[in-house]
């Protein structure tokens, strides 16, 4: 075994040139060699009390999962990983490790923690390319539970019951499995292919994945237990977009983040000749300053557009997006214009001729300066307008990115299913709803959270569904 690394730096991730990546959809982080996830591993100190497994949602065995890579027992490690984590690929590339698992490694404290998320990445990646054998499909225990979204925690929820013998039912809205993996975050952060194949890995293990099925429209609850489902899971996410209520909102050329990255993503927009219209060119400005906006940014500059700005009303040290997600935006030519709140959205009219193609077209955005002031509830400094500041923007697109709110379909066609006042289905600590075996998990309880939330949402709702049934 190679000698312990007491680097106080972490092993840089291989990327693509910033010039050349942000004209293309392919990944931008281009993964660890082997010999450089070993390099990494050996930096790991394999703490007995394991503060990192604490840091993580899934509980994944950290420090043994690195092991097994400083041993070169690559698919070792995955098998380690595989029993808490149903969506390792996935994880190793969108789940904010740098405040989970990572935040509460030792290396941390005098330099970089290990890079555990990359490492995960490694492993998953690995797996994929190397391992042709397929999982051993569980023994059924009779039981069937069905599963409502396949978002990260319907994914997990999933997996976790058929590993028990369960026989188990996704049913999705969209005509692709993968939830907000697919239509909302982008091919050049987390590949489809990527996606699929963890979506496979699950239907060799019995999983049944229903596509183009609306619970609420297609089939309702009521009717899912009808047909012989004795627990369901609603993870149909938080895909309903909130918007400012500005005038202007309407123009054509303003699209919601989900939209705008749903075209492009799920729908291939970015095509040549696309089956989906889209705003290509000109100048974008992105309102908000989480992921999902750093994700719409960095798509409408590969789109081909010429300028394109993150308008937030704050600064830059409380911007929620990933550090990681903002240097590579920077890298990529996004311009910052932090401070800035827009007050209304500016188009093109022309009364005398009503049949003028550019009627209502979006041509600007009218923004106020900010300063901080006082902390809000959160602990945030709340931004307040500076008198006398307007200015104008001229873009040609605008993209909405200020968050989104669980969708009402299904609260409205299930009777006694309690909601909170933002639509999130009311679950206790075990993702019980207010419906007898009914549970509910991720965005549609929280509002829009992360990937890795939503996954420890759904492997908890399993263990209380298993528990559940079991003792039936």
């Amino acid at each position: 075994m190679a000698k312990a690394n007491m680097s106080l730096t972490r092993n840089a991730m291989p990327t693509q040139d910033a010039q050349v990546r942000a004209h293309n959809f392919q990944e931008v982080a281009l993964g660890y060699t082997e010999e450089m996830a070993i390099d990494e591993a050996m930096r790991c100190l394999n703490c007995k009390n394991m503060p990192c497994v604490n840091g993580c949602p899934v509980k994944i065995h950290i420090p043994e999962f690195i092991s097994k890579i400083k041993e070169g027992d690559f698919e070792g490690a995955y098998q380690i990983i595989s029993k808490s984590s149903s969506l390792p690929a996935v994880c190793g590339r969108v789940c904010p490790q740098e405040v989970q698992c990572e935040s509460k490694c030792v290396r941390g404290i005098k330099g970089e923690s290990v890079g555990i998320g990359r490492l995960e990445r490694f492993v998953a990646d690995w797996h994929n390319t190397y391992c042709t054998e397929a999982p051993v499909r569980p023994e059924s225990n009779g039981h069937r539970v069905a599963i409502v979204g396949s978002g990260p925690s319907g994914l997990t929820c999933a997996g976790d019951l058929a590993k028990k013998g369960y026989e188990v039912t996704v049913y999705e809205a969209l005509h692709t499995a993968g939830g907000v993996l697919v239509y909302g975050i982008p091919e050049f952060r987390l590949p489809k292919k990527i996606v699929a194949k963890e979506v496979e890995t699950l239907e060799k293990l019995g999983v049944k994945v229903e596509t183009n099925v609306v619970i609420g429209k297609t089939l309702t609850i009521d009717e899912l237990f009808e047909m012989g489902y004795e627990a369901v899971f609603v993870g149909s996410g938080a895909g309903l977009p909130n918007f400012m209520g500005i005038p202007g909102e309407s123009y054509k050329g303003v699209y919601s983040a989900n939209e705008f990255l749903t075209r492009s993503n799920l729908m291939k927009a970015y095509l040549d000749n696309p089956d989906t219209p889209i705003m290509k060119g000109g100048n974008v400005a992105i309102v908000g300053g989480g992921n999902v906006a750093m994700d719409a940014a960095r798509t409408a500059l590969r789109l081909g557009a010429e300028h394109v700005y993150i308008v937030y009303r704050r600064s830059m040290d409380e911007l929620p997006a990933r550090k990681e997600e903002v240097e590579h935006a920077e890298e990529e030519g996004i311009e910052f214009r932090l401070l800035c709140n827009p007050t209304e959205i500016i188009g093109y009219n022309n009364p005398e001729d009503p049949r003028d193609p550019k009627n209502g077209f979006v041509t600007g955005i009218k923004c106020v300066k900010m300063e901080l002031g006082e902390p809000d509830a959160k602990g945030r400094r709340r931004p307040v307008a500076i008198p006398d500041s307007e200015f104008e923007i001229p873009v040609d697109t605008v993209v909405i990115s200020i968050g989104t709110s669980p969708n009402p379909l299904i609260k409205s066609t299930t009777e006694g299913l309690e909601v909170n006042d933002h639509g999130g289905i009311i679950v206790n600590e075990d993702g019980l709803s207010s419906r007898t075996a009914v549970y509910a998990g991720g965005d549609v309880v929280t509002g829009a959270a992360t990937v890795i939330s939503a996954m420890g949402a759904g492997k908890t709702a399993a263990k209380a569904i298993d528990e559940y049934l079991s003792n039936k």
